[in-house]
């Protein structure tokens, strides 16, 4: 007997498209590091990857497909081409230049506006009504410029900001006390990289210039802020 003989059809309706698709754009470390964040949370039913790297995009693809069976994502796709990023609900930028050494996030600035030319005019084309998430660098001036590209109202391009840089404070923090992150509570604020910083101690409670006390269950630590 044949296989197809074997195999019926349960559904004779075309199926519905993905209803909560996001497109990651960029499959270097960052990027990857998005997208299996996003697989292993369920944020999506359909998960499209696209580089210009066709060979490394190729193969990050099916690292994910293969690893399918372990996730709820239904579908995982890639390709070079951004038709296949089409309906996106959010998309994520990770795709840039990279940072050489001795290099400042600002230096990167004309190099990655040149690559944001061709990245959010075909974004837009193709996923006009999606949420754009900038993660590359200098993450703070491409939102921007990400903004102005897309033609986006505000509220639907998203830096990552200094996220990161909290995330490291709040680290530091919990070495420091012995305490699990999620226990100390602080913001880095500013542009993302050199000129961020920890905002000032209150005038009412502590001079700029004087050590701020931390109380602990165990007692009073001081915390000295250095303003440049």
């Amino acid at each position: 007997m044949s296989t197809e003989k074997l195999l019926s059809r349960v559904m004779e309706a075309e199926p519905v498209g993905s209803r909560s698709k996001v497109t990651v754009v960029g499959v270097g470390m960052v990027g990857m590091a998005s997208a299996v964040s996003v697989l292993l949370k369920d944020l999506c039913d359909e998960l499209a990857l696209v580089d210009v790297m066709e060979d490394k995009l190729r193969g990050e693809a099916m690292d994910l497909q293969h690893g399918a069976l372990f996730l709820k994502t239904a579908r995982i796709v890639a390709d070079k081409d951004y038709s296949v990023t089409a309906n996106s609900k959010v998309v994520v930028v990770t795709a840039g230049a990279r940072q050489q050494e001795g290099e400042s996030r600002l230096n990167l600035v004309q190099r990655n506006v040149n690559i944001f030319k061709f990245i959010i005019p075909n974004i837009a084309k193709y996923s006009p009504h999606c949420i754009l998430l900038v993660v590359s660098n200098p993450v703070d001036i491409l939102t921007y410029v990400a903004w102005k590209l897309s033609g986006f109202p505000r509220h639907r391009v998203i830096g990552s900001g200094t996220n990161l840089d909290s995330a490291r404070f709040r680290h530091l923090m919990g070495e420091k006390f012995q305490l699990h992150p999620s226990s100390c509570h602080g913001w880095i604020i500013g542009e993302h990289g050199d000129s961020s910083g920890m905002p000032p101690p209150s005038k009412n409670r502590t001079p700029p210039d004087q050590p701020a006390p931390l109380r602990l269950p165990g007692g009073e630590v001081s915390l000295r802020f250095t303003w440049g």
